[in-house]
């Protein structure tokens, strides 16, 4: 499956941003996927920021972003969201989205993901 990340910018300490990541069309329901979301930010590994399962009934947080950032998605638009509110420098970084197709558990590592977006940009300015 094809995902198209987008809404990335610039955002003063404080703010909100909410990214999109939308799925093209492939074999199979996008309910099937485990969707989550990545970030690295530069000179570091791509980490784990939130994952959520194939229904939205269950969703996972790094705890650097719990309580601040939250993952959703809506099957009938083929879109996962994360809204990202009280930002942080620290949260600069490519914002990545990643499927999973086997439809289990959330998983928390990168390898646990098939399919990956472009990435967009989250510049956060103190």
């Amino acid at each position: 499956v094809q995902l198209q990340a987008s809404g990335g910018g610039l955002v003063q300490a404080g703010g909100l941003l909410r990214l999109s990541c939308a799925a093209g069309a492939s074999g199979r329901p996008f309910s099937s996927y485990v969707m989550g979301w990545f970030r690295q930010a530069p000179g570091k590994e791509r980490e784990f920021v939130a994952g959520i399962s194939w229904s939205g009934g269950s969703t996972y947080y790094a705890d650097s972003v719990k309580g601040r950032f939250t993952i959703s998605r809506d099957n009938a638009k083929s879109t996962v969201y994360l809204q990202m509110n009280s930002l942080k420098p620290e949260d600069t970084a490519v914002y990545y989205c990643a499927a999973d197709p086997r439809g289990g558990r959330v998983g928390l590592s990168l390898d646990e993901y098939f399919y990956w977006g472009q990435g967009t940009l989250v510049t956060v300015s103190s």
